[in-house]
């Protein structure tokens, strides 16, 4: 593997041309495919975000599933979470999703999902690519045995479809308050979604970079250092909130109506804030009847990643529910997700995710319950935020090469109060500020994540990371 082929629980990411190949590509669609026909059901579904790379790509996993005797279902450029659901639309054996999500344009991935529509755990990614490494690769079809192609036009049709019919999403109130947003699609998958949603919910839509063509005009992660456009288009449309999603819509961020962002954990934590209002809600009227059992004896559980900020936590304490943290990666969020029987949860970087909808990053689903909550609460975003607690969140990488071992081991003889979680790296956590060190499993870096109540008290935490290495 090298320094730009990345491997992990995320799935397999490299830069175009460099090392990621529609031979690799093809090759590792046939390992999935026979995969998926060794348990029983021989069809894959796939889905891609916009990159110029996304059409070549396509070409090669649809050639490799077919030769593995797989059949595919071709849903053309779409959300990653349209794919997850198409696969369980279909009760296909596996999903295939070509999107190197929020890298730069020149990275393109596979990501690999199974028949339940949440990404393979490491034992199956693992399980996959040994078969994809095998002598002679993975088992072929002969003339008489090669998969069929169709196409599906209506995946993202189902999918709003879904979103809206979800009782947590009051349509009527959302469509009554016709709020304006702007909004910003990173010529990604998002433009073929994100503004016919919002017109379904009756909102004014001011979109920038709406064409699906691949060619980012900006870096394409949603991080507050990438918005300023929109920021601009929020203060000359006068528009009520803003929203950025990334290339493969899973990830969802938001920019306040004065044009500032406010950071991507926000929309995790009003999307709390949104289910947990409408569980308390619901007890409150089932509650009060005299001939049903009371709700939700048991509270309610919320997991996010061990990055995700403190924001999140409150929210989900502030609506009675249990919090649990899981080590970085959505399979590893999904996982624990299903395993506690959570209501919601997700990771601090914009991904939202409703079990009862499916259990995947879904930013459709996030801009709903943002609105669903910005039309319950009936305030302006700046007052949301400033009514919860204050922290500061900084972030920094450095390239690989340096003895993490060492340096986790020297931080907990720095820190020997702090509570120590070593699931994903080292996090070193206090009551109210905590600090995450962990290499990172989609670019060749080590990052570093700190939280507290000031910037400054981040930074120190952050310092004596760098120091260390």
């Amino acid at each position: 593997m090298s320094n730009t082929l990345m491997v992990s629980v995320s799935g397999m990411r490299g830069i175009v041309g460099t090392d990621l190949t529609p031979e690799l590509v093809a090759r590792h669609a046939a390992a999935l495919g026979a995969w998926a026909k060794a348990s029983g059901k021989p069809l894959v579904v796939l889905g891609r975000d916009s990159r110029t790379s996304g059409e070549m790509f396509a070409h090669a996993a649809i050639a490799g599933c077919q030769s593995a005797g797989c059949n595919v279902i071709d849903l053309g450029v779409v959300p990653t979470p349209t794919t997850q659901l198409a696969v369980e639309y279909h009760h296909a054996g596996a999903g295939l999703i070509l999107t190197a999500s929020h890298n730069p344009i020149e990275w393109n991935a596979l990501k690999l999902v199974g028949p339940d529509g949440i990404f393979l755990d490491a034992s199956a990614g693992e399980a996959v690519r040994a078969l994809a490494g095998q002598e002679g690769g993975p088992p072929r079809a002969g003339w008489d045995g090669i998969g069929s192609l169709r196409h599906d036009p209506e995946a993202i049709a189902r999918h709003l479809d879904l979103v809206l019919a979800l009782p947590e999403i009051d349509q009527a109130l959302i469509r009554s308050r016709r709020f304006s947003v702007a909004l910003d699609c990173v010529r990604g998958a998002g433009g073929a979604v994100i503004p016919e949603l919002l017109g379904r919910l009756g909102c004014e839509v001011h979109g920038i970079n709406l064409e699906t063509d691949g060619r980012f005009p900006r870096e394409p992660e949603p991080i507050p250092e990438n918005l300023s456009e929109l920021g601009k288009l929020v203060r000359t449309t006068g528009a009520q909130i803003g929203m950025a999603v990334d290339p493969d819509v899973d990830r969802l961020a938001l920019v306040d109506e004065q044009g500032n962002p406010i950071g991507e954990d926000y929309t995790l934590a009003f999307a709390v804030r949104a289910v947990l209002g409408v569980s308390r809600e619901v007890g409150k009227s089932v509650a009060a009847s005299t001939d049903l059992p009371t709700y939700r004896l048991t509270p309610p559980t919320v997991v996010a990643n061990l990055s995700t900020s403190l924001v999140v936590e409150d929210a989900a304490r502030d609506g009675g529910a249990r919090f649990l943290r899981a080590p970085v990666g959505e399979a590893n969020v999904a996982k624990a997700m299903k395993e506690e029987g959570a209501l919601i949860g997700g990771e601090g970087n914009g991904g939202v995710i409703l079990p009862k909808l499916h259990v995947g990053r879904d930013a459709p689903l996030g801009v709903a319950l943002i609105l669903q909550h910005l039309a319950l609460e009936n305030r302006p975003v700046t007052a949301l935020v400033g009514a919860a607690p204050k922290y500061r969140i900084v972030k920094a990488k450095i390239k690989r090469g340096a003895d993490l071992q060492a340096a986790y081991k020297a931080l907990k003889v720095r820190f020997p109060d702090a509570q120590v979680d070593e699931r994903d790296g080292l996090r070193l956590a206090w009551r109210d500020r905590w600090v995450h060190l962990r290499p990172s499993g989609t670019e060749p870096v080590i990052r570093f994540i700190a939280e507290a109540p000031t910037e400054q008290e981040a930074e120190t935490l952050l310092a004596a990371c760098r120091t260390l290495l």
